[in-house]
């Protein structure tokens, strides 16, 4: 499909978007949210995409959201802008979403990343919330996710000083998995996508949704949640190839 601000092709059972509006640094306007959820729904309904990168630029992965469209915005048009845009589609995408991010990954780009499931950076990557700078606080996400990934007093520094942190940092506060060079980054991030497109597809949604569940239940319930999706996957032919597979020492073929 054609796009004017996002570049999306499918690769291996890879589902690549690239954000592309390099003269604003990938900067989030209304335009590029629509294109990037549409190609986002598009794949989740493409039965061969298993796994999803979302990427940027060498300079920027996003700086954030397009602030000439944002000074005229009241609170009722902010609230439905993100309400109903990416972010609540990433927090429901039943498939795995890489973010590949180099340069500056900063306020809404940062919230972009975040929503992702993993990031890979390179190491020229920026990582903040500047919002506070401009009379604001992060809107789609960033006090949550930045608090449950790196804890309170990250969090807390993060939003109060509006001061980024470099890839490596955000390596050893568990914001990111992995960190490479920029010119190896996409194959990095396309090697770890490739790696989960190869697992069976059921069991990676599954997984993926205990995993973010677990952030929202107890112990107990999240425990319970894991022992029933468990139990689900012992009624799929997967389950059987996988089992049967590893008794017979050869590759399994997943439906």
């Amino acid at each position: 499909m054609a796009y004017d601000t996002i570049v999306a092709s499918v690769e291996d059972q890879i589902g690549i978007i690239q954000l592309n509006r390099p003269e604003a640094l990938n900067a989030l306007n209304d335009h590029l949210l629509g294109e990037l959820a549409e190609a986002l729904k598009h794949f989740v309904k493409d039965d061969e995409v298993r796994c999803i990168i979302i990427a940027g630029g060498e300079k920027a992965f996003c700086a954030g959201a397009d602030i000439n469209e944002m000074i005229s915005r009241g609170p009722k048009d902010i609230l439905d802008r993100f309400t109903s845009s990416i972010f609540g589609l990433l927090r429901h995408c039943p498939k795995p979403v890489i973010a590949a991010v180099s340069g500056y990954c900063f306020a809404g780009g940062c919230e972009l990343a975040l929503a992702c499931d993993m990031i890979v950076a390179s190491e020229t990557a920026k990582f903040g919330q500047p919002e506070i700078n401009v009379g604001i606080i992060p809107g789609a996400g960033g006090t949550q996710r930045w608090t449950r990934t790196a804890g309170k007093a990250r969090a807390m520094e993060i939003m109060l000083t509006g001061a980024p942190i470099d890839a490596r940092k955000a390596l050893e506060w568990g914001i990111v998995n992995r960190v490479a060079p920029f010119v190896e980054l996409l194959t990095e991030a396309k090697r770890l996508a490739a790696t989960i497109a190869a697992k069976p597809p059921l069991a990676a949604r599954m997984a993926k949704d205990a995993v973010l569940k677990a952030q929202d239940m107890t112990l107990e319930n999240g425990l319970d949640y894991e022992n029933r999706l468990f139990a689900m996957l012992f009624g799929t032919e997967d389950q059987k190839e996988g089992m049967r597979a590893f008794l017979e020492k050869r590759k399994p073929q997943w439906k």
